[in-house]
């Protein structure tokens, strides 16, 4: 072998000599292209990852069949809800215990795990595509798709010349009976009363409540079958995604956006101390780079600012994930106390 053939040799034996020397912080803190064919191969001798989300059932199935396809890599996925997935992996670290290796839920439940040192930072070359708006500047979890909140009506009950133009227009008798909200939803609250004005914004959502009133019900994707079965006509609090897809199906529906329209990212990162490390940070990858088509062709709209959106042009407002706890739980005492005397179904 000439000499320069074996220095060049000698330097890439040492290069991946420390590679495979890398501790964890530093292989999710290497985001040079090269890191992505390690990843890979780690990941095909660990085998499976396990994923904890709140995505819905069939849609999470999509996601983990493609992403086995393409690696040989089983996802194993717990889902529930945002609170309850922060629920469970703060119990579990303070045990000591490590169970997950990846985590997709909302914004402000991903920025908690984050404050509770649960989540490790990650760089990657697919940051840049990312929703900016929507990007804490830690990146210990990015914006997996966004989540908008849209105003949602049943098609064959509504007339599209009826619709309101805005809050204001919801206080009036001719509404009674036929608006609904999601009971969780707090953050678009206090979103709405962020660009409403505090009080004053408040006060328009009491004399909703008591002109025309609302029905509260548990779970987006029960709002959007209601407004879609005529139960509830107008929804306040819909995700644009789930009506799209209700739409594709031929559901009745449609949305439009009450200005401000308020979004929240749904994030996605890895765990701090994940049991398969580069099967984590290979689905991250995943997530947020080659799952981006498939999750547009489930209706969900992209944090990938190149994929074209179905907003249409809709300014969306994003609630900001750094919100403090404190300030989380006024909202929602606040929406609470809004929604009391009605209960949820």
């Amino acid at each position: 072998m000439k000499p320069a053939a074996l220095a060049a040799a000698l330097v890439a034996l040492a290069c991946c000599a420390k590679a495979q020397g890398q501790s964890f912080s530093e292989l999710a803190l290497d985001g040079r292209p090269e890191r992505f064919e390690r990843l890979v191969a780690g990941a095909k001798e660990e085998g499976a990852l396990t994923l904890y989300t709140s995505i819905p059932e069939k849609d999470m199935a999509a996601l983990t069949a493609d992403f086995h396809k393409r690696y040989g890599v089983k996802v194993n996925v717990w889902r529930a809800s945002s609170v309850k997935v922060l629920q469970r992996a703060t119990a579990e670290a303070r045990a000591n215990r490590w169970d997950f290796d990846a985590a997709a839920i909302s914004s402000p439940e991903m920025e908690a795990m984050h404050r509770e040192l649960l989540l490790q930072e990650v760089r990657s070359v697919h940051h840049a595509d990312l929703a900016r708006d929507a990007m804490p500047s830690h990146r210990a979890w990015v914006p997996q798709f966004l989540n908008v909140f849209v105003q949602a009506y049943n098609t064959s009950l509504v007339r599209k010349e009826d619709l309101p133009k805005s809050y204001a227009e919801l206080a009036d008798p001719r509404w009674k009976g036929r608006l609904g909200v999601e009971a969780s939803d707090s953050e678009w609250y206090c979103g709405v009363l962020t660009h409403l004005g505090g009080e004053s914004g408040a006060k328009l959502f009491r004399d909703i409540v008591a002109t025309a009133g609302w029905s509260v019900r548990s779970g987006h994707t029960l709002l959007a079958n209601l407004v879609a079965s005529g139960e509830v006509p107008l929804a306040l609090t819909a995700y644009s995604y789930r009506i799209e897809q209700l739409k594709s199906a031929g559901a009745p529906v449609e949305w439009f956006g009450i200005d401000p329209v308020i979004g929240r990212a749904n994030g996605a990162g890895v765990s701090r101390r994940p049991p398969h490390p580069n099967a984590a940070l290979l689905f991250y990858e995943y997530l947020i780079s080659d799952a981006q088509p498939l999750m547009v062709k489930m209706n969900y709209l992209a944090a990938d600012t190149r994929i074209a959106s179905s907003l249409r042009g809709v300014k969306v407002r994003f609630i900001d994930p750094r919100m403090p706890l404190e300030e989380l739980d006024r909202c929602a005492k606040a929406f609470d106390e809004l929604n009391g005397g009605r209960g949820t179904r």
